[in-house]
């Protein structure tokens, strides 16, 4: 480090005004031997003579003159000194290494050290280290929150050159001077979070509460009893929002509108809202448990947009099949409950309604393009396959985008491909789907409501006119600005609703019998053969496609498989692990198989034949991506586990997948998430 040190200003002058008083001689000497060389003679011996002994008492005396003056600048700030020492604001110097040098009294009754406390500033605060502060790489001021014995403060870093404090004196000069210490300041800003939190603690939160099964509820009942039923469910609700200081106003029959405190809706989130299980136990005789979903708004820029979350969020607890409570901020959405498995209605007059507004969009453009999946399975194409006999039926050019033919639908891709009763183009793939795309073609989705999964995303952006059609539980990420969107979590497969659709769409339609197989095909793998999420619709939907043609012998023979994928999924199954009693994991490698991510489905499946097992997890490694597929019966929403891996589906059936992950890091990543949501409650 370089510490040369100069003069200036005035004592510079002063100081060196007998040298420059020699230089003045030397000119007069010179001027006296134009006069008299005698003179200048003995006046040049004098000069000598002075110049000896200034110079000696220059360089002898100025590493005493400038240790003096460096001294007296110092004593100079004593006043200033003392004011920092009494200055309220806790202050302290450190040096280059973060060691503490000096401090006032604040900074020591807030640390409790007393004057002296010469260690690193980061036994005080762990959390300030040698990194965080300020160096000679640029950095020169640096803030950071933290919490000392229950305080909370803002500690503010500044970097000070040596260089610049010596600049700054009147008598001395700094040179290449590179030392620095560094000035903290503590704010405390404990009063003012308190205020903050209970200012935010007192914001309202706005929320809506829906009885998604009240007509089914009532109608289970006696008629005499059903006031009384009507009466236990509200004073439930009332009693619940009451207890926490909220309001609660019934609008509808089946319908309240809640406001609550931001500390009381806290408390409600610990208990995981449990009215979702209180409301369950009234029971007067009613043959269906009534169920509810609550959406809450919070943490808007105004009451008017808290409200409006709320409706995006009783939107999607009720497009996620109902019994939940979702929460909504600017920042996120969060899901409690969801374990009920919803029930089938019976009324088809939305299926028909849905219909006619199909046929009006249809009919106003001229061209169809369908879309689902990736790596699509029978329901998917069945779906497809449904929505293209409609847009015929109306005499509209259709097309299915398809971009990879799997094992699990090739031989029904197989019935249409050189089919002289079918197009050419039928079946497009990705870049002629973007081609064709237009301002009179409709886009229609099925089998899928995620953007981001769908067999050609970008295809989303080129139709202003979206369709979509889909059986899945919504999750955060949605399909935007649908024209039409028709999501029902409770129906068994897209092929079933798609079944009811073409009934309404069109009077008498005429089903080939290859449409009539891949639908039946599409409802019975996602029903497992019917054993699964099947209801009175499920079965009409099935009675409607075997009087359109489609024959069960013909869809068995489609579903055949080779003695490879038969030994790859006894291997699966073979090889599970029992985890926590109830849950069957394991590894599917079928490396050398066309479709193993469906080899696995079908071990998932499998692997719920095995008594005791609440649900079955198969893991997949294909083309560098883990695919997970969750299956359950009745106990378990393996739903939400997908959710909290970045998957979704239905409570039964569900699955993820996930990008730079081995596979022994997504078994560990799965195990911990079933251990987490096992110690909340929430599986």
């Amino acid at each position: 480090m370089k510490k040369h040190v100069k003069l200036k200003g005035r004592i510079k002058t002063f100081i060196n005004f007998s040298i420059y008083l020699g230089i003045l001689l030397c000119f007069v000497n010179a001027a006296l031997y134009l006069i008299d060389y005698r003179a200048g003679i003995i006046l040049t011996c004098f000069v000598i003579f002075y110049f000896a002994i200034t110079l000696s008492l220059y360089f002898y005396n100025k590493p005493v003159i400038m240790n003096e003056l460096i001294s007296f600048a110092t004593e100079y700030g004593q006043i200033q000194r003392k004011l920092l020492r009494d200055l309220d604001l806790p202050y302290a110097l450190l040096d280059d290494s973060g060691k503490v040098i000096w401090t006032n009294f604040a900074f020591e009754n807030v640390v409790h050290q007393p004057k002296g406390y010469n260690k690193s500033i980061t036994g005080l605060f762990p959390t300030i280290t040698r990194d965080r502060l300020p160096d000679d790489s640029g950095v020169d001021e640096a803030q950071y929150e933290l919490e000392y014995e229950g305080n909370e403060y803002v500690a503010k870093f500044r970097k000070i050159p040596l260089g610049e404090i010596v600049d700054h004196s009147d008598m001395i000069e700094a040179g290449d001077y590179d030392g620095f210490l560094i000035a903290v300041y503590l704010f405390d800003e404990t009063a003012l979070h308190i205020a903050l939190q209970e200012v935010d603690d007192q914001s309202l939160a706005v929320g809506m509460i829906y009885l998604d099964n009240y007509e089914e509820a009532l109608n289970s009942v006696e008629e005499v009893r059903r006031s009384l039923l009507t009466a236990l469910i509200d004073r439930k609700v009332n009693k619940y929002i009451s207890a926490q200081d909220g309001i609660c106003k019934k609008l509808e029959k089946d319908k309240y509108l809640i406001i609550l405190r931001k500390k009381a809706l806290a408390q409600l989130q610990e208990t995981r809202f449990d009215l979702l299980e209180e409301v369950k136990t009234v029971n007067i005789g009613n043959e269906m448990a009534v169920t509810l979903s609550i959406g809450i708004g919070m943490d808007g820029l105004s009451y008017a947009q808290n409200y409006e979350f709320a409706r995006n969020a009783i939107d999607l607890a009720l497009g996620r099949g109902g019994d939940q409570a979702v929460l909504k901020t600017p920042e996120s959405i969060t899901y409690y409950g969801g374990k009920s498995q919803q029930k089938e209605k019976n009324t088809r007059v939305k299926a028909r309604v849905k219909a006619h507004a199909l046929r009006e969009i249809i009919t106003s453009k001229d061209r169809v393009i369908v879309m689902g999946h990736r790596i699509p399975d029978v329901d998917c194409f069945g779906a497809a396959v449904g929505i293209y006999r409609i847009a015929q039926a109306l005499g509209r050019k259709t097309n299915i985008v398809l971009n990879d033919v799997t094992t699990s639908i090739q031989p029904m891709v197989d019935l249409f491909r050189n089919n002289p009763e079918y197009d050419a183009d039928m079946i497009i793939n990705s870049q002629q789907a973007i081609e064709a795309a237009g301002s009179n073609a409709v886009l229609v989705v099925v089998d899928v409501n995620k953007p981001s999964i769908t067999e050609c995303p970008d295809l989303l952006r080129f139709c202003k006119s979206i369709v979509v059609l889909d059986h899945h539980r919504q999750g955060t990420e949605t399909i935007e600005n649908a024209t039409l969107s028709y999501v029902e979590p409770y129906a068994s497969s897209t092929c079933e609703m798609v079944s009811e659709i073409l009934q309404y769409t069109y009077d008498n339609i005429k089903m080939r019998t290859e449409e009539a197989d891949c639908m039946y095909s599409g409802i019975m793998i996602d029903t497992n053969n019917f054993l699964s999420k099947t209801g009175v619709r499920t079965f009409e939907a099935a009675a409607f496609l075997r009087r359109s043609g489609a024959d069960v012998t013909r869809v068995r023979k489609l579903f055949r498989e080779d003695a490879a994928e038969y030994k790859a999924r006894a291997d699966a199954v073979s090889q599970a692990e029992i985890y926590k009693q109830y849950f069957a994991i394991s590894v599917c490698t079928a490396d050398d198989l066309p479709s193993p991510t469906v080899i696995g489905a079908q071990a998932a499946n499998e692997l719920l034949n095995i008594k005791g097992i609440k649900a079955s997890f198969v893991l997949t490694d294909y083309q560098g991506k883990i695919y997970v597929s969750a299956r359950s019966i009745d106990e378990v929403n393996v739903q939400i586990i997908m959710e909290r891996m970045g998957g979704g589906g239905h409570m039964n059936i569900a699955a993820c997948q996930m990008d730079g992950t081995g596979l022994a890091e997504a078994i560990g990543i799965l195990k911990r998430t079933i251990d987490h949501m096992l110690e909340n409650g929430e599986i």
